[in-house]
């Protein structure tokens, strides 16, 4: 996955209004606190550190939205998304993944309590093709403090669950899925903080009669949080050669991995399992380790089962598997 060209533009023009050298540092102090499991946001005060997040956390932020709301397609590909809640919003990543993944998007209405995030964000979707976007109503609102919402067909809470305090979580997705006509979907890093607050979601909805869409295959206990695991996955986001740079990276790439969970108002049919490691491909035959309505199990895909072995080969973690032992 890549950034749309307009976007890499916008982070490239924020980049190139800060020292190289001060930008580096930024980056540096941001991927410590990120990879310590601290929220990234509450470092993010400065000119200098809005346009790091930008460089090195927007496309990641980005690249897991975008998967996220492809699976929601795949899985509801009928449903139309033609209102957007962000809740939290940021400089409106979350805005323009779904610009990208639902085209029948006419509204849209993000919160975000920081000014220059809103600033930002509105001056970077004047470049997005899609009306909706570019028009999009930003409201200053700090979630902690309540808040209300019309109604959307699809209310998002991307990366901002990990910045409140577990009584606040409870309030924002209560509240959230009050504002959600069609579709909640909630999106943290893939951390075990990060699917703990998707995980405490998780439960908080289904108990409100929430139907799940992606990833869970049953609305039981979560088998993996019982296994003292966390679920996860992990997309893959083109570099551009800024992002190497600040980031002393050699690959062309990098794997974001992320925790969500997308629930439904209305009835839909659960996936029969989710692949949730990588594939092990070996000679003749295919390992897959699911979550499946019974729980947690492995399935060998062996190459005599040729349509099911076909399927296994194009398989990557994440993916739904429909195909029975």
């Amino acid at each position: 996955m890549r950034l749309p060209p307009y976007l890499m533009e916008a982070v490239q023009a924020e980049s190139d209004r800060v020292e190289r050298r001060r930008l580096a540092q930024a980056v540096a102090q941001l991927s410590i606190r990120y990879k310590a499991g601290e929220p990234p946001s509450p470092a993010v005060t400065s000119d200098t550190q809005r346009a790091a997040y930008l460089a090195v956390r927007l496309p990641a932020t980005y690249a897991a939205s975008g998967r996220v709301f492809a699976e929601l397609r795949r899985r509801s590909p009928e449903a139309e998304v033609a209102s957007l809640l962000d809740l939290g919003a940021g400089p409106g990543t979350s805005l323009f993944a779904a610009g990208e993944e639902f085209p029948a998007l006419r509204q849209a209405t993000l919160l975000e309590i920081d000014d220059r995030w809103i600033a930002l964000g509105r001056r970077i979707a004047r470049g997005n093709r899609l009306a909706a976007v570019r028009r999009a109503q930003w409201l200053k609102q700090d979630l902690r403090s309540g808040f209300s919402c019309a109604p959307h067909d699809l209310v998002v809470i991307s990366y901002a669950l990990g910045e409140l305090s577990a009584s606040a979580r409870e309030t924002v997705i209560r509240t959230a899925w009050a504002c959600a006509q069609k579709f909640l979907a909630v999106i943290e890093p893939g951390t075990p903080r990060g699917f703990s607050a998707v995980h405490a979601a998780r439960s908080l909805l289904i108990a409100a009669g929430a139907d799940v869409v992606a990833p869970c295959p049953h609305r039981s206990a979560c088998p993996m949080a019982a296994a003292g695991d966390w679920c996860h996955f992990s997309q893959r986001l083109e570099r551009t050669s800024q992002h190497r740079e600040l980031k002393s990276g050699l690959l062309g790439y990098e794997d974001e991995k992320f925790s969500y969970l997308v629930v439904s108002k209305h009835p839909i049919d659960p996936v029969h399992s989710r692949i949730i490691r990588h594939p092990q491909i070996m000679s003749g035959h295919i390992r897959l380790s699911l979550c499946a309505p019974e729980g947690l199990r492995q399935q060998t895909v062996t190459r005599s089962q040729k349509e099911a072995f076909r399927a296994a080969r194009k398989a990557h973690w994440g993916d739904q598997w429909d195909q029975l032992a």
